[in-house]
């Protein structure tokens, strides 16, 4: 592509985490929506605009989404990239409350490489609250009525061959929504 903001839809069949197919949340297929910056804007950018459209009016374009039901978790760091304070600040100054901010570790908050090296790094994962009445003040991310419905991942990192890491000159953001999930908790399905 010749941009340097793209949208897609991707057609996802689930294979990493097959055995979790049939609880409430994994289907065998689904579609991924998605915003990719590629060289443009980066963390405040990406983040700021998931926050909008997830609680914007839908009368403006947005899904509506209270935002008294949502949690976010960032990456906690380790020894090759730093806890991810930016992110959680960005939340933190749109008025996510610091009781919804989780730091979890790579297995949770990183993406990629897709392969042994290449691009890679943290992500800020969004969740909505689908338990009965109001979700709770302090976010567990533990609580599985805490719904992941969307991440912004920050391509910032370079894995290289000998396993360490390297900043990216250029910072790319590719955002991951899913259809399903989404939907069903816009119309209150299971």
């Amino acid at each position: 592509p010749e941009g340097s903001r793209l949208v897609d839809v991707q057609k996802c069949v689930r294979t990493g985490d097959i055995d979790e197919v049939g609880d409430p949340t994994h289907l065998t297929f689904f579609e991924m929506l998605g915003n990719w910056s590629l060289g443009d804007y980066f963390k405040e950018g990406a983040i700021k605009m998931s926050f909008e459209f997830m609680t914007s009016p839908v009368t403006e374009g947005g899904l509506g989404i209270d935002p008294k039901n949502l949690a976010v978790t960032c990456f906690e760091g380790d020894e090759n990239a730093p806890r991810d304070e930016e992110a959680a600040g960005i939340w933190a100054a749109l008025g996510m409350p610091k009781e919804r901010i989780a730091f979890l570790p790579k297995e949770d908050n990183w993406w990629g490489p897709a392969g042994l090296t290449g691009p890679c790094g943290p992500d800020t994962e969004m969740f909505h609250w689908t338990g009965e009445g109001a979700a709770p003040e302090t976010y567990d991310p533990k609580d599985k009525r805490w719904v992941e419905i969307w991440n912004d991942v920050f391509m910032q990192y370079n894995k290289n061959e000998d396993g360490s890491f390297t900043p990216l000159a250029q910072q790319n953001v590719d955002t991951g929504m899913g259809l399903e999930r989404v939907t069903c908790i816009l119309q209150g399905k299971k």
